[in-house]
Formats: C-alpha cells, structure tokens, sequence
C-alpha cells in the first residue's frame, strides 16, 4: 500500500539547497555571457600576451631540409671554363701531359679531348684518366659524322664553325685551347683565372707582334669567338685558325687582346723569363734560336719547367753527339782533327814527291833535247837506250823465227 503524503513533507515550491545552487549558477552563467563581448578583447591581449612570451622562450631550431643532388658529377666544376686538346693521333705522352695539366689549371676548370678511335683508346685505357672521367673533370670525345680532325686544316674548321661550340661546348666562356706540344709549367707564379678579363692570350712570333695569339696555347673567351662568326666565315685551305681570328678579334670594340708582350700568356718565338707555358712547335723540331740556341739560357728554361721533357723528345747527356757545342753545332773533336791534319800531310807529301819526279822528268827530257842538238851523248843516256833494246830483242827473235 501507497505511503500517503506526510503534511509536513516539502512541496513543490519548497526551496532547497540544489534549487538555490542551480539558480546561482544559471544567474553567473547568463551574467558571464553578457558581459563576456565587452571583455572579450582584453582576454585576446591577455592570452597573446602569454603567448608570445612562451614563444620567446621557446629555444629556435633551423631545420636545412636536404636539398636534392645532382647525379652529374660534372656539375661540381664551372662548366663555363674548359681546357680543350684535340689530337687524333696516339701519342705517349698524351696521359702524362693530361694529368699534369690537370694538376696545374685551377680545379673549377674541366678538360675535354677531342681524339680518334684510337687516339681515345689511348688515353681512356689508363686508370689515372678513368678516375678523371668517373668525377666528372675529364669529357673524351669522338666526334660524330660529318666532324673531321685529321688533319690541321680539318681542325681549323672545327674550330671556325659556330655549330661546334654550339653543339659540344654550350655555355663555355673561356677556353683554354692546348695542343700535344704545349704545356703549363707548376713553377709559374700566375693562375689561369688571372687571365679571364682578356679575350685573346697567347704567344707572339715577333717582339712587336700587333696580335700575340699564337693558338697552339691560348685563352680565348668564347664570346668574341662567336662575335666574329657571327659575321664572318672562313674560307677553306687558307689562314690557320689562330690568325684568322686574330685579324678580326683585334679590332672588335672592347675586346682585350694580346699585342706584343702584353698578355704573352705563353712563351714560343719570342723569350720572357718565368713564363706562364710554353709552345715547342712539332714537338720541338721546329725551336726559335732566340729561345733555345743560348746553352745558359735553355738551361734555365729547363730548371723553370723540367714538364717540358714531356712533350719534347729528348736524349740524355751521355748520348750527345761527340763536338757538339751544346748551341747547335757539331765541331770536330781533337782525335778527328790530329786525323785529319795527318791526313792533310800525307797528301801535302804525296803532292810534293809527285812534284820532284815530274821535275825531274822535265829536266832529263830537257837535257835530253839539249844533247841530241848538240851532238853529244847524255849521261846514262846510252845504257837507258840498252835496257830498251833488251826489253824488245826477244820480241824481235821470235819474229826472225
């Protein structure tokens, strides 16, 4: 059975301690929203405020997120700086010259040969080049069809058409152009980036050369070599390269160009002390006496750069000529010369006794003549008439027979 309300319970409307809690609560709630826009911005400062003084204490990291690598190694060199060596033949010394001159150009530049089937072979065959090759320095090239190098002239037109440096050097400025007889030497004071503000360097043929560009070795900026290109061509079979450009390079406005010995970047007909490189043409059987005649003076060229016995073909001391003065002649050594003197008096004796007996004939002919006119005999002249006619009297017996 139902219990029955109690009079005395609470109603309702009876107010309690939850009653009171929660009407206050609402009362503080409804109070707190609408007060809330006008304190709203204080609040934002107040927060930002904390905000950035926490950001302040926070500690800063940089973070250098891995940039992505090139898979070229080539890329690791300026690529507008090359030393180019065009030679189809397989010469030896073709590695040890390479190298050196990889070791002596400032390591920004890359080296490029242009060679033959077999001239490439050569020099792609050693180890020390296969690593050039693997680090992206060294570039051996065998030019395509219709490309020719085998010749001087064929080069010339290698190097005077636009579509070369087009199509195999794109984006070379400066070009340092070597040939198999050339070389830099360690001992030189100057850099090869010295020169970059010139737009021809080479070596002069005359004191007062008016373009002292000889190509054999050069800097050239390739720039100026396009300038003239673009226009002028060369006619086939006639100037060499290296002059033609000369002749049209030297009076481009604002081209810096070697005249005389300002900008003598290489030392070839004409001497300057400690240069930068030599050029021996052919090898060096082609050496200007103003250079290499003087003993002294090939001497001290030698104890400068001694990489020369690289690229010219040299004999040891001990196998020099016998009287070779060491300027070019031979002269006759003191055994040759007693030889000869006594040869020379023999034959001045040989002379002289030929001499006598024809005198002597002349002069027994002549007394001779002398007695038959006279009517006397000469001495000795009976008996020589004797010994004649025994000499012949047994031809004469066997005739009577």
């Amino acid at each position: 059975m139902a219990n029955a309300h109690s009079p005395h319970s609470p109603g309702i409307f009876a107010i309690t301690k939850l009653k009171l809690f929660v009407l206050v609560s609402l009362s503080f709630t409804w109070w707190f929203a609408s007060n809330l826009p006008h304190y709203k911005p204080m609040i934002r400062a107040g927060i930002k405020s904390r905000i950035d003084e926490a950001r302040q204490k926070i500690p800063t990291i940089k973070v250098d997120w891995a940039q992505e690598t090139s898979t070229d190694p080539r890329d690791a060199y300026n690529s507008s700086k090359v030393a180019l060596l065009i030679e189809p033949r397989p010469l030896p010394h073709l590695v040890p010259q390479i190298l050196h001159m990889i070791s002596v150009v400032p390591p920004d530049w890359r080296f490029v040969f242009i060679g033959s089937n077999l001239s490439v072979v050569t020099v792609a065959r050693a180890y020390a080049t296969k690593h050039q090759q693997v680090i992206g320095k060294l570039d051996l090239m065998v030019l395509p069809e219709p490309w020719e190098i085998e010749s001087k002239e064929k080069v010339y037109r290698l190097l005077t058409d636009m579509r070369f440096y087009d199509e195999f050097l794109p984006g070379v400025e400066w070009l340092l152009k070597y040939e198999s007889d050339s070389i830099l030497c360690a001992n030189s004071e100057e850099s090869l980036n010295d020169w970059l503000d010139w737009h021809w360097a080479g070596a002069p043929r005359t004191p007062d050369d008016r373009f002292s560009g000889n190509g054999g070795l050069s800097l050239r900026r390739v720039s100026a070599i396009r300038r003239v290109l673009n226009f002028q061509a060369r006619y086939n079979n006639t100037q060499p390269e290296d002059e033609w450009f000369g002749t049209r390079v030297y009076i481009l406005p604002g081209a810096k160009v070697a005249s005389g010995s300002d900008g003598m970047l290489a030392v070839e007909d004409v001497y300057k002390e400690n240069a930068m490189g030599f050029h021996v043409r052919n090898g060096g059987t082609q050496l200007a006496d103003a250079v290499w005649k003087d003993r002294k003076q090939r001497q001290a060229i030698f104890n400068y750069c001694p990489e020369l016995s690289l690229i010219m073909d040299m004999k040891l001391e001990r196998e020099r000529c016998p009287g070779d003065d060491k300027e070019g002649e031979i002269h006759p050594t003191a055994e040759e010369k007693a030889a000869e003197a006594a040869k020379q008096a023999e034959e001045q004796r040989r002379k002289a006794e030929a001499e006598a007996r024809r005198k002597a004939a002349e002069a027994a002919e002549a007394a001779k003549t002398a007695a038959v006119v006279n009517g006397t005999a000469v001495p000795g002249a009976d008996a020589e008439e004797e010994e004649e006619v025994e000499e012949e009297s047994p031809e004469g017996e066997d005739s009577e027979d």
